[in-house]
């Protein structure tokens, strides 16, 4: 793992992992004990994520409020599937794609994070009109050299990754090449790790890839200060990338690769094409309710190595906001890729 935390800074996390736990133990039975009752459940779901959920200043969610609301229609649900759609209805007044509940019937997704925006991306068309379905693969990654001289390295998913030995051997097949473009459209996210195992072949020295923050209370503001996570480059021997780069996203782009997204757009040699991506920048936390279900939300929220916030999005570098025709993909063309070629091939 690169992402490099001070023995200083780690001490202060284990103290505050220590008190959070704590913390988080104490509330689960500070609830006036609650009945495993379908109010006691519910009252329980909303205190947990009042004391635990770490966006509610920066999304300005009067959380008082929207449990009131929903607290009337639990008095009244009509069984457990009924009281389970009115706890999902309120979690998704959170907005977060990271807050799931689930119970041995369902779990709750909250989709308008990506459902409501142009999709901007159509696999059946890069592979076959670019890719040629001649393109190497490497466990779910795969890559070819375009007709253009530009690399393309499509990575769908961060929750399998690649070790250094193979990130050499698919930047090496790209030697000759001007440039290269990486595309993480509707990659979903995974692990920060693998991520960050891909990003150390982009950098010659080791860098800031952003800071992290503890709840060390149950107010909604209580915080531990910002502990910086640093990425050191591969060994001395591995392929590090030094030509231009460009970084494929749209609004299916979310968690650890929204976290790739905002690390490599800080590089000076990496531009960010195609539309903002679906955001996600907390550190998810799991808990029980007195029934059994399994409850999962944003706890610790991560931030860019500038200090803002990308829960709601990356957005493109400047001047490379570009959205997928209709009639480009009726035609077979990949627009935001076609964007991406012309920016790194027309001359300067």
């Amino acid at each position: 793992m690169r992402c490099i935390i001070s023995k200083t800074a780690l001490n202060h996390i284990m103290v505050t992992a220590v008190a959070v736990i704590g913390l988080f133990l104490n509330s689960c039975h500070s609830v006036d004990e609650p009945s495993n009752s379908m109010i006691g459940n519910f009252d329980m779901l909303w205190k947990t994520i009042d004391e635990h959920y770490c966006f509610f200043e920066y999304k300005d969610i009067d959380w008082q409020a929207v449990g009131e609301k929903y607290r009337k229609q639990a008095l009244q649900a009509k069984g457990g599937k009924h009281l389970f759609r009115i706890m999902s209805a309120m979690l998704d007044e959170l907005k977060d794609g990271h807050v799931n509940l689930s119970a041995p019937f369902e779990t709750s997704y909250y989709r308008a994070w990506w459902s409501d925006y142009p999709q901007n991306y159509n696999a059946r068309i890069v592979e076959e009109n670019y890719l040629f379905f001649h393109y190497a693969q490497l466990g779910s990654v795969y890559y070819h050299l375009l007709t253009s001289n530009v690399g393309y390295l499509r990575v769908p998913t961060f929750e399998t990754g690649l070790g250094d030995g193979n990130i050499d051997n698919i930047l090496a097949s790209f030697a000759v090449a001007s440039a290269l473009i990486i595309d993480i459209r509707d990659n979903g996210g995974g692990n920060m790790t693998n991520a960050d195992n891909l990003i150390a072949h982009f950098i010659g020295k080791e860098i800031c890839a952003g800071y992290i923050s503890h709840k060390t209370g149950p107010g909604h503001n209580d915080f531990s200060e910002p502990f910086e996570m640093r990425v050191k480059p591969v060994t001395a021997g591995h392929w590090i990338w030094g030509k231009p780069v460009v970084v494929l996203t749209n609004r299916s782009t979310y968690s650890a690769a929204n976290y790739f997204a905002t690390v490599m757009k800080s590089l000076p040699n990496v531009k960010i094409v195609g539309a903002t991506t679906g955001g996600g920048s907390g550190m998810p936390f799991s808990a029980e309710l007195q029934c059994g279900w399994g409850i999962r939300f944003s706890s610790s929220p991560i931030y860019a190595p500038d200090g803002s916030l990308s829960e709601f999005g990356v957005e493109p570098s400047p001047g490379c906001a570009v959205d997928m025709s209709v009639a480009d993909e009726l035609a077979g063309k990949d627009t935001i890729l076609d964007f991406a070629i012309s920016l790194l091939t027309t001359p300067k």
